[in-house]
């Protein structure tokens, strides 16, 4: 598969800068990357936020697809004009048009609240990102086409991992890629954290091309721990906060209500727009169709719907009163955890509906992950080493999952206990604290709703 070039004439005469927050300026420089950017598909990014529910948690984290995206092709452009610069007889930029492409399209399948999304819907955002590249109804598709028929193939084959020059496919999708490098210090910018600020500057000038992809000069080690220690920070203090979980949980919990509502025939007044995605039969037209601001909509509707469940979860939802969570041991508290949930469903609650295990956990850095591939460091002879074997810092974070379990419940079964030991021990004695919540009236009890 033969890389591309750009053609003299797809060179902007006078280029367009975007001013970013994060890397100042971005810079386009060829006429295809701008209507790419222009195109339908790649604007609705503006109406899908990236960080999903944690923008209820972190105020600031109002932030887009779109924003991101822009960010990745930045970093992209900037590792390939460091490349033509130092290491000409290693880098081919004969492959920058395939790369930056790939860099900016990468993300164009996300959908609104992405993950809990396609859980409950079965749908895969990698998915169609593949399909709105392919499809020849796309803008996006009749763009790529003008560069060469087979383009579009060669873009979405960067983005599954499957071109053939893995220089090429590391730079977008690997353990320390322009796509992490983006969103750690894109989403910790917005969150107003600072754990995800690493010395990107350094990164990038230590970051070079071999024969086996992409590796990082030995004197960078530093810069790139630095990396994997705030991808750690930033996976246990923004994307695992158990608010942001919380509605996480809140949201799958409703959309569940309204998909089994629509399979029993009683989800009134209907819901076109989602009717594809209850039924399993979701085209690219019905999926782009889909936006935060769609889908918000929808929820708002629900606050007032005649189905109780659905309108609690909606209006819970959308005024953030999430679901509220407990820690728990996966391997010696399960037997308690199902007591508890057993018990919610004797109150106003229903247990499939207002209660929920939920397991966040990553690892910082996976050495034997065989879909990305592991960091390298070169010696200034020449020879490479994996970086959990050169950084003790890196060895220490390396194959453990860091995350936890928690148990989500109705907030008022857990509002009188805000010190975190105190709710441990709510697993010692469950019953007699339920038992007081339905005692003293703080909620109703399941019949109630039927009255």
């Amino acid at each position: 598969m033969r890389p591309i070039q750009f053609e003299k004439e797809d060179r902007l005469t006078n280029e367009v800068v975007f001013k970013d927050p994060v890397h100042d300026s971005i810079h386009i420089r060829h006429q295809l990357i701008l209507d790419l950017i222009d195109s339908k598909e790649f604007q609705r990014l503006r109406r899908i936020k990236q960080l999903g529910t944690a923008q209820y948690t972190f105020h600031g984290a109002e932030h887009t697809r779109f924003q991101h995206s822009l960010g990745v092709y930045e970093i992209s452009r900037q590792i390939c004009d460091h490349f033509v610069r130092n290491y000409p007889e290693e880098w081919n930029d004969a492959e920058r048009l395939v790369t930056l492409t790939a860099a900016l399209l990468h993300d164009i399948g996300h959908g609104p609240f992405s993950h809990t999304f396609e859980k409950i819907f079965h749908t895969d955002h990698e998915q169609f990102t593949i399909d709105i590249i392919l499809d020849e109804e796309t803008e996006v598709n009749r763009i790529l086409k003008r560069v060469s028929p087979v383009f579009p193939n060669q873009v979405a084959s960067v983005i599954t991992g499957k071109y053939p020059n893995p220089q090429v496919v590391q730079l977008i999708s690997s353990q320390i890629d322009a796509d992490r490098m983006d969103y750690l210090q894109r989403d910790a910018y917005f969150t107003g954290v600072t754990y995800g600020m690493f010395d990107l500057s350094r990164v990038l000038r230590v970051i070079r091309p071999y024969k086996d992809g992409i590796a990082f000069q030995y004197q960078g080690m530093h810069a790139v721990e630095d990396y994997i220690v705030s991808r750690y920070q930033m996976y246990m203090q923004v994307y695992f906060h158990p608010v942001s979980r919380g509605m996480e949980v809140t949201l799958d919990r409703l959309l569940t209500r309204a998909d089994d509502l629509y399979i029993q025939g009683k989800l009134t007044p209907a819901v076109p727009v989602l009717e594809a995605f209850f039924e399993n039969r979701a085209s690219i037209v019905d999926y782009l169709k889909l936006d935060d601001h769609i889908l918000m909509s929808i929820i708002s509707s629900w606050t007032e719907n005649q189905d109780l469940h659905l309108s609690q979860l909606a209006k819970m939802f959308l005024h953030r009163r999430p679901l509220k969570s407990i820690e728990f041991n996966i391997e010696r508290d399960l037997t308690k955890v199902f007591h508890l949930q057993a018990l919610v469903s004797q109150l106003y609650y229903d247990e499939d509906y207002y209660s929920m295990q939920h397991r966040s956990s990553d690892i910082s850095y996976d050495y034997s992950l065989k879909e990305k591939a592991p960091i390298t460091l070169i010696y200034p002879n020449g020879e490479s080493v994996d970086l959990s074997e050169a950084s003790p810092i890196v060895r220490t974070l390396s194959d453990n999952l860091h995350g936890d379990d928690r148990l989500y419940v109705p907030s008022e079964l857990l509002n009188e206990y805000p010190d975190p030991q105190k709710q441990l021990d709510l697993f010692e004695n469950i019953y007699h604290e339920f038992q007081s919540y339905i005692i003293n009236g703080r909620v109703r009890r399941k019949d109630e709703l039927d009255d």
